[in-house]
């Protein structure tokens, strides 16, 4: 990398921090930046530089957004009287992608893992409780992985929940569509067999 000018190592060795991005993708994308038009570089260069000062928590659920209210929160034809629980804001995006869920969200920003000193009071467990406190939520969805911190959460959630007249349901886990039993780990199977039921 030295046979480049020290302003474009520096592109390189701020690109290559980027996760997934390895030196030979930093130096392919810095090429393109010197190659690419003026304003198209300034632009991307605008952009990066207003994502640090306008995106911010959702008031509400804990979504990144750059308002207030999140995109869905701030949605009327969302249906905010069902709420499901997730673990961080990729999560949120794969089930909206899904477009199963018409509901709203609220993201915990971690999981419960005592082995990694985080307990109740490290993820946004209280401001759940909170907002279920306030009424008219008629379901909540708990939708954490099904690893060990996951299903800790999970319980300890359901366990908080259960003085709440509401319904507390979690996802449902197991064979994907097309998986051939043989290939499906031990932990999917047994959470496939529990969840049965009736054709």
């Amino acid at each position: 990398m030295n046979h480049y000018p020290a302003s474009i190592r520096k592109v390189i060795n701020h690109l290559n921090k980027l996760p997934g991005i390895g030196l030979k993708t930093a130096e392919r994308l810095a090429m393109h930046l010197l190659s690419a038009p003026e304003s198209e570089v300034f632009e991307l260069s605008r952009s990066i530089g207003e994502l640090k000062k306008t995106i911010r928590l959702c008031s509400q659920c804990f979504a990144l957004s750059d308002s207030g209210l999140c995109r869905i929160c701030g949605n009327p034809s969302r249906d905010n009287t069902l709420i499901c629980v997730v673990e961080n804001q990729a999560d949120m995006v794969a089930i909206e992608k899904s477009g199963a869920f018409t509901g709203v969200y609220h993201i915990l920003h971690g999981l419960l893992s005592p082995m990694d000193n985080i307990g109740p009071d490290d993820i946004r467990i209280k401001e759940l409780l909170s907002r279920i406190g306030q009424g008219n939520i008629r379901e909540v969805v708990i939708a954490t992985p099904t690893n060990v911190e996951g299903e800790a959460t999970a319980s300890y959630l359901s366990d908080c929940l259960v003085r709440f007249n509401i319904t507390i349901t979690r996802i449902a886990s197991g064979v994907p569509m097309g998986g051939e039993l043989k290939y499906v780990d031990q932990v999917t199977l047994k959470k496939a067999m529990e969840a049965r039921h009736a054709i």
